[in-house]
């Protein structure tokens, strides 16, 4: 198995290889710790924060040092701490990340991950008990660690054990998220297919300098312009551009885009192209996309504030992928591509 460390001040934590998936475990999203053997020093709430940690050498509390991560007290006795955590979403895992920075003489000696699947999911597949996705291995102090999961691992919840006790930072879980039923379409009007929770994902696109474009699919309200996807300043010809896959197949039916926080860089415009993609055909996505379908015609936007289209977007019948092109370049918060439920 081969994992990378990332050193703290190694500001690209995320390696260009998995950019694209959603980190699964993260509490803004709806991750929840289910079960924990203890948390003295630091709360198991923290291993699942959006925000990444930070240290304050002077801050103490009854317990001892405050520390933004889950610690356990040191064990006296055989066994090791785990916590147990409900992803957002059911997932099929690819990486996932172990982030020990600023335990420096109190992370644990190693760490091994199992993952579960709990609720109505389990019928579709075989798993029902707890199952390795990351055999036992050492853990680094101080670093983040970025393992790859070689093994096909679709799971609703994750365990984390530590051996035998310690603390950690952050746990992140990379994946695709699987759905079986779109996840906002009981009782609603309308589906956004463009939703991570519901299984889009970005593809492809020209440039995130400052917010990845797979942010424009969370279903969380932008925090600021960190929360979303900006390009550098175009000094050269053309626009920007990314790629979506749909998380399933559907007619788009109306389109939203957000520039929330976006007030002297937003883009001055965009446009929308679908298409229906056959993935057994071996379709070049990146290449084909410039010749897509025009499914919104350019409009102009402004800063700050929800564009919403629905008789400007044609009816191109069932799409697969849509690409979304910005002119020339600037910051977009969201992006929602909806279906009208029958």
């Amino acid at each position: 198995m081969n994992v990378r460390d990332y050193h703290m001040d190694d500001d690209a934590i995320i390696s260009r290889e998995f950019e694209r998936f959603y980190n699964v475990a993260d509490s803004s999203l709806g991750a929840a710790v289910v079960e924990v053997t203890d948390e003295f020093f630091g709360r198991c709430e923290n291993l699942i924060a959006h925000a990444p940690p930070k240290f304050d050498p002077d801050l103490y509390d009854d317990h001892g040092k405050v520390v933004d991560g889950w610690e356990t007290r040191r064990r006296r006795g055989p066994g090791h701490d785990y916590c147990e955590v409900k992803l957002a979403a059911l997932t099929s895992i690819k990486f996932v990340e172990v982030d020990t920075r600023f335990f420096t003489g109190n992370s644990p000696r190693g760490i091994m991950i199992e993952g579960n699947m709990f609720g109505s999911e389990v019928n579709a597949y075989e798993y029902s008990n707890w199952f390795p996705i990351v055999d036992y291995m050492e853990i680094e102090p101080n670093t983040v660690a970025i393992i790859p999961v070689d093994k096909e691992s679709i799971c609703s919840h994750v365990k984390l054990n530590i051996f035998p006790d310690g603390g950690v930072a952050r746990l992140r879980v990379y994946g695709e998220v699987k759905r079986f039923a779109l996840s906002d379409s009981a009782g609603s009007t309308e589906t956004d297919l463009a939703s991570m929770l519901n299984g889009a994902q970005v593809l492809a696109w020209s440039d995130a300098h400052y917010g990845h474009p797979r942010n424009m699919l969370l279903q969380t309200k932008p925090r600021s312009m960190a929360d979303g996807w900006e390009t550098r300043r175009r000094r050269e010809p053309g626009f920007d551009w990314c790629i979506i896959k749909l998380g399933q197949a559907g007619c788009v039916e109306r389109i939203e885009l957000d520039t929330t926080h976006f007030k002297g860089n937003y883009p001055e415009s965009f446009e929308v192209l679908g298409a229906y993609i056959d993935v057994h055909k071996g379709n070049n996505v990146r290449s084909d996309s410039m010749f897509w379908t025009t499914l919104l015609p350019r409009q102009v936007l402004g800063p700050d504030q929800k564009h919403c289209y629905c008789s400007e977007v044609k009816d191109l019948g069932t799409l697969s992928h849509v690409r979304l092109n910005i002119f020339p370049d600037g910051g977009v918060s969201r992006f929602r591509a909806y279906q009208l439920n029958p």
